[in-house]
């Protein structure tokens, strides 16, 4: 039998936690009385924010600085994680990266941006969930969150690397639920146009009409906000404990096309 986690006193990894959609899942993990370690590589002090929001919840937190591209940095915030609490039960991959790069444009990208953008958006999950995975196997149970990206079903997105490294996170997704079943669940959420520091700083001038646009299209007529990703992230670590490699969309109906 398949036990549900409980996120009260559960120990849970975010990657990518100091700002935006990482930061927002933190936050809800503290808020259901879960212990938090709050990831970052360069964002120092915003992590630290993160961590004192967290802790007005109640949350005991720890903010490490890992690169997820570096597996020795992957397996050295599991260890600290175990070094302070002795346990791993939830694990949200949601560091990511990109260059914005027009897809018609194939002079655009280079070798180089494609491997950086998989090492970090792809080889970086799987190496954070090889670097937990024996300590949720001990456990006999944990569930993991891979915060992918509508561009991944799509081919949308900032650049065609980018899409092309979601889609393969969806894909290992499906091929790492079959493999640590039955104890460790794994599913995916992809969002749509978030409203971030992330989007806002890379689209720059674009950004305002490109989100206008994007409302005029989806069937909800509107945007996503860091805290809508949260919820159906935390949702799959605590309330689903029968769903596992599973792709949730959260991108206010934009996957399903341009209203006729």
């Amino acid at each position: 039998m398949i036990e549900p986690m409980i996120l009260k006193d559960a120990v849970c990894i975010v990657t990518g936690s100091a700002t935006g959609i990482g930061a927002a899942c933190a936050e809800r993990l503290a808020s259901k009385g879960a212990r938090v370690a709050i990831n970052y590589t360069k964002s120092e002090k915003e992590a630290h924010a993160t961590a004192a929001a967290c802790e007005t919840k109640g949350a005991s937190t720890m903010v490490v600085r890992a690169d997820v591209s570096s597996d020795e940095d992957c397996r050295s915030l599991a260890r600290a994680v175990l070094d302070k609490w002795r346990r791993i039960d939830g694990l949200i991959n949601n560091a990511g990266t990109t260059k914005f790069a027009k897809h018609g444009d194939l002079d655009a990208l280079e070798a180089a941006d494609f491997q950086r953008i998989f090492g970090v958006n792809v080889i970086g999950p799987f190496q954070m969930i090889r670097a937990v995975v024996p300590a949720m196997q001990k456990q006999g149970k944990g569930a993991i969150v891979n915060i992918s990206s509508i561009a991944g079903l799509t081919g949308m997105g900032s650049s065609i690397a980018y899409a092309a490294s979601k889609g393969a996170l969806n894909t290992m997704t499906l091929s790492l639920a079959r493999a640590l079943g039955p104890a460790i669940r794994v599913n995916a959420v992809c969002p749509g146009f978030v409203e971030t520091r992330w989007l806002t700083g890379g689209l720059g001038q674009a950004y305002e009409s490109l989100k206008q646009n994007y409302e005029a299209i989806t069937p909800l007529k509107t945007i996503v906000m860091p805290d809508d990703v949260a919820d159906a992230a935390v949702w799959l670590l605590e309330g689903a404990d029968k769903v596992t490699g599973e792709i949730v969309m959260v991108d206010s109906g934009v996957h399903l096309g341009v209203p006729r």
